[in-house]
């Protein structure tokens, strides 16, 4: 059982524990919530139990998706280019996240896939423990964001944390991998939309040259830029190019 996940148990178990008794060796219960554990050594929790966890899990669902799959560094690039085409808040911020979201699941699928049929299918047939397949979730993400950071990112991680060696990307503590991936993710998004903004930027400077060479100094750039900006993201095909660049750069 990763460290995260005890320390989440040990919270609940403390707080219920005023009115808590233990009945047994290794078990601790309430009359709607117990946790035993058995003679092989695994823990065992009742229904109300992984209810309640279910739903603490649920609270911090979105926050995972943000930091441990590809939404971060698309959301990132498809601001970065609604700003450099300066359409202000066209396409809306709802519109950006659902492509966002829609491009992740496409991007994380073959991890979705492995993930249900190595942990959560077994789980749900009861053929392993809720502890194994939290174990074997956790650790076939770890080895996409491992798989996906920048090696002098998590040596940073791992040289500030004193830690290491490490066998594999499964070892990594989840500890050093979360804050290395989406610090990568962060630098990669910026480089991304650094070669987006340049043609957009050489657009909005022979604009305004122009108008500055005809003495229009009250007409503003942006405004004439504008359609010159569309026509050539519209004639390149610029969102099959940028959604398509972006699901390149991930390795699955």
């Amino acid at each position: 059982m990763s460290l995260g996940y005890r320390i989440i148990i040990l919270l609940i178990v403390s707080f219920i524990g005023t009115s808590a008794t233990a009945q047994g060796m290794g078990q601790l219960s309430m009359p709607a919530l117990t946790m035993s554990e058995l003679d092989s050594g695994q823990t065992t929790y009742s229904l109300s139990l992984q209810i309640l966890l279910l739903m603490t899990a649920l609270t911090v669902l979105p926050s995972l998706v943000l930091g441990m799959t590809a939404f971060t560094r698309i959301i990132i690039v498809l601001s970065i280019l609604r700003q450099a085409l300066g359409t202000q808040q066209t396409p809306p911020n709802q519109v950006l996240i659902a492509v966002a979201l829609f491009l992740s699941f496409f991007i994380m699928a073959p991890v979705f896939e492995v993930l249900y049929s190595d942990a959560i299918s077994p789980y749900l047939d009861g053929n392993i423990q809720l502890e194994r397949a939290l174990n074997d979730g956790i650790g076939l993400l770890k080895e996409f964001m491992v798989t996906n950071t920048r090696s002098d990112t998590l040596n940073l991680f791992v040289d500030l944390s004193k830690s290491g060696p490490f066998e594999g990307n499964k070892s990594v503590p989840l500890n050093i991998v979360l804050p290395a991936f989406i610090t990568s993710e962060l630098k990669t998004a910026f480089e991304i939309g650094f070669l987006i903004f340049l043609p957009f930027l050489v657009i909005d400077m022979v604009i305004a040259s122009i108008l500055m060479s005809l003495g229009m100094m009250m007409l503003s750039p942006m405004l004439i830029s504008l359609p010159f900006k569309l026509l050539l993201f519209v004639l390149v095909d610029g969102w099959a190019m940028t959604i398509g660049s972006l699901s390149a750069t991930f390795m699955v």
